[in-house]
C-alpha cells in the first residue's frame, strides 16, 4: 500500500487538525440528528393534538363565539350511515332486477347489516361536538387481490394496481404495475375511487400499518385494505393523518404466530375520533401547514447531514494531499525521516534476536 509521507512535525499538525475538524463535525452531526428526532416528536405531537381537538378551535367554540348553530359529529355520523344504507339498497335492487326479480315488498331490505361502532368504555373523552366511530362504521372497506401471474393477458393493461410496498405514507399518483380489464374481471380486486386511503395489513417490517392516499382510481393487492373515505364526504387526509399518528398502535392490532397481520374485520374495528365536518377540514389545513414546515426542516437537516459525511471524506483527502495544514520549510524533510526509518529497520533485521528466557514454572508458581 502506498502512503504519502509528510515531515514528522507536519504529521503532528495534520493529526491535530483532523481531530479538531472531526470533533466539530461529530458535534454538528449529533446536533442534526437531534433536530431530526425533535421534528419526529413535533410531527407526532401535531397529529396527537389534531385528533384530540386541540389543534384548531373546535366547531362548538366557534359557534358559541359567533352566535350560531352547528352540526355535531353525531349528526354527521347518522347521515353517513343513512347514505351507506341507501347505496346498499340501490346496489341490491339493481342486482335483483338484473336477475329478473322484482321485490313485492321491502323485506329484502332486512338483509342489510348495520356497521358496528366501537366499544367506547375505555376510550378517552372527546371535545364537545365530537363522537367516537370506527372505520367500518364510517366507510366501505375493501381488500384487494392479485390477478394470476400465470396469465400474461391479465397484466400491463390500463388499470393502475398498487402493491403493498407502494403503501408507504405518501400520495399515490402512479403505480409500478398495471392490470387489464380482463385481470380485473377475473380476480376479486376492485377499482378504488380517488380519495381512498390504503392501509398495509401484512408485514413484520415497516409495511404493516403504513398508509397512503390514492390520487387516482386504482386497484390494490390482498396485503392492503382500501378505505373508501371519499364516498363519505369526509376529507381523506383526516383519516390518513389519523392513521399516520396511530402507526404503532395499528401495528399492534395484528395477530398471528409467524407473521402478525391485520385483516378486514380488524381494520373495520379501528376506533376513530370524529369531529364535525367543518372542523375536520380546518384540522387538515392546519396539519398541512405544520407538515410543510416539518418537511422543509427535515429536508434541510438531511442535506446538511449528507454534506457533513462528504466533508469528513474531504478532510481526510486534503490531509493526505498536503492541503489541510500549512507547510513549514524548517521541518525536517520526509525523505530524511524515511532514510532514518529504513536504516533503523535494516539494523533491526541484521541483529540476532535474543533467545527468550526459559521460565522455571515451579519458581514462578511459588
Amino acid at each position: 500500500m502506498r502512503l504519502p509521507l509528510a515531515p514528522l512535525r507536519e504529521q503532528n499538525r495534520i493529526v491535530e487538525a483532523i481531530e479538531s475538524c472531526l470533533t466539530r463535525l461529530d458535534d454538528a452531526m449529533a446536533t442534526l440528528e437531534r433536530v431530526q428526532r425533535n421534528l419526529k416528536r413535533y410531527r407526532a405531537s401535531v397529529l396527537k393534538a389534531a385528533v384530540e381537538g386541540r389543534l384548531v378551535p373546535t366547531e362548538a367554540e366557534l359557534a358559541r363565539a359567533e352566535g350560531r348553530e352547528y352540526e355535531p359529529a353525531s349528526v354527521l355520523l347518522e347521515r353517513i350511515r343513512a347514505e351507506r344504507r341507501r347505496r346498499w339498497e340501490e346496489a341490491e335492487l339493481a342486482k335483483l332486477k338484473a336477475k329478473g326479480k322484482v321485490p313485492k315488498n321491502d323485506t329484502w331490505k332486512a338483509k342489510y347489516v348495520e356497521p358496528a361502532g366501537p366499544d367506547t368504555s375505555e376510550l378517552p373523552e372527546l371535545p364537545e361536538g365530537w363522537c367516537w366511530s370506527s372505520l367500518g362504521e364510517l366507510f366501505d372497506i375493501r381488500v384487494g387481490a392479485t390477478p394470476s401471474r400465470a396469465k400474461p393477458e391479465f397484466w400491463n393493461g390500463g388499470i393502475p394496481w398498487v402493491s403493498s410496498s407502494e403503501v408507504s405514507f405518501c400520495r399515490i399518483t402512479c403505480t409500478r404495475e398495471t392490470i387489464s380489464e380482463e385481470g380485473l374481471r377475473h380476480s376479486s380486486t376492485q377499482l378504488n375511487p380517488p380519495g381512498s386511503v390504503l392501509l398495509g395489513m401484512i408485514g413484520e417490517g415497516k409495511t404493516r400499518g403504513q398508509a397512503a392516499i390514492l390520487n387516482i382510481p386504482a386497484c390494490n393487492n390482498q396485503n392492503s385494505a382500501a378505505i373508501w373515505v371519499s364516498t363519505s364526504g369526509l376529507p381523506p387526509e383526516y383519516v390518513y393523518y389519523f392513521l399516520v399518528g396511530e402507526y404503532e398502535v395499528t401495528r399492534g392490532r395484528g395477530s398471528g404466530n409467524n407473521q402478525p397481520a391485520l385483516n378486514k374485520s380488524r381494520v373495520q374495528a379501528i376506533p376513530i375520533p370524529l369531529p364535525p365536518l367543518a372542523e375536520s377540514h380546518r384540522i387538515v389545513r392546519e396539519i398541512d401547514r405544520h407538515e410543510s414546515v416539518i418537511n422543509s426542516l427535515e429536508e434541510s437537516s438531511q442535506l446538511s447531514h449528507a454534506r457533513c459525511i462528504r466533508l469528513r471524506q474531504s478532510i481526510l483527502k486534503w490531509a493526505f494531499e498536503g492541503r489541510l495544514v500549512d507547510q513549514d520549510p524548517s521541518d525536517e524533510p520526509a525523505q530524511v525521516l524515511l532514510e532514518r526509518i529504513r536504516a533503523k529497520s535494516a539494523a533491526g533485521n541484521g541483529r540476532k534476536q535474543p533467545r527468550p528466557r526459559r521460565v522455571n514454572t515451579r519458581t514462578a508458581n511459588a
